[in-house]
């Protein structure tokens, strides 16, 4: 008798495996997540998060794949039964994920990179300001919001480390991590990923002001006024086919 094949995605999860994976590859084409550093995570339900996993032939986040990306507990358990099969295993700085998440429930998405520009500027004491306006509308806006800097240049692998950058983040949608990197958080990898590159256009126009002689400064309040909402349709949607199309096309940074 016939018997049917399995389902290799019984929980209808392919999609956002897929949609964590592309947005890995993009923060490398970024330049925000160099090497094998770095991760993205989104809530699946109460107890389980998709994260993208280190496997056992580790080619960094430029090569990611759908297979890279597991189901897993906030302990790294698997969510699922063969989810950490074949040698994959959980980030040591999950817990950065399942705390901001669980305290968070207006997030969906984690994005922690390592975007050099921004651990530079902080460094050199230059703040993340809206010091650009139409330039970058979603980045003047979440650098007027104010992003705040985690000052511990430590690995986030315990949940109290990690309480301590939720406790930074706070209601925002980034954090700074000095000596360290970035996590912004966003309803999707789209508003994530995009709200990371954002702040390191800042970080690096920021840096490239001061190396002209010059001082970084906010825009003036009555400008932040008159920049427009311009809709998900462009801000999310035709940015993020924009950074797909790149990826697609083998077009480099």
């Amino acid at each position: 008798m016939f018997e049917p094949a399995p389902d290799p995605d019984p929980a209808g999860l392919g999609p956002l495996r897929q949609e964590i994976a592309e947005g890995c590859r993009v923060l490398a084409a970024r330049r925000l997540a160099p090497g094998v550093l770095g991760h993205i995570s989104v809530r699946v339900d109460a107890a389980r998060l998709l994260i993208r996993c280190r496997g056992p032939h580790e080619r960094g986040l430029a090569y990611t794949t759908a297979e890279d990306v597991r189901l897993v507990d906030p302990a790294g358990r698997p969510g699922a039964e063969g989810e950490l099969a074949g040698g994959h295993t959980a980030p040591y700085e999950l817990p950065l994920h399942a705390r901001i998440l669980e305290r968070r429930p207006d997030v969906a998405c984690v994005v922690h990179a390592h975007p050099r520009d921004v651990v530079v500027a902080d460094l050199a004491g230059l703040p993340i300001l809206p010091v650009v306006g139409a330039y970058d509308i979603p980045g003047a806006a979440l650098a007027a919001a104010g992003v705040p800097v985690y000052p511990r240049a430590a690995l986030i692998h315990t949940p109290g480390l990690a309480d301590e950058v939720a406790d930074a983040l706070g209601r925002r949608n980034a954090v700074v991590m000095r000596g360290h990197g970035l996590t912004t958080v966003g309803a999707s990898v789209a508003e994530a990923v995009l709200r990371a590159a954002s702040v390191q256009a800042i970080a690096s126009i920021s840096l490239a002001v001061a190396a002209a002689g010059g001082t970084p400064r906010a825009i003036p309040d009555e400008d932040l006024a008159e920049l427009p909402n311009l809709g998900s349709g462009l801000n999310l949607g035709a940015a993020w086919r924009h950074e797909l199309a790149r990826l697609h096309e083998g077009e480099l940074p």
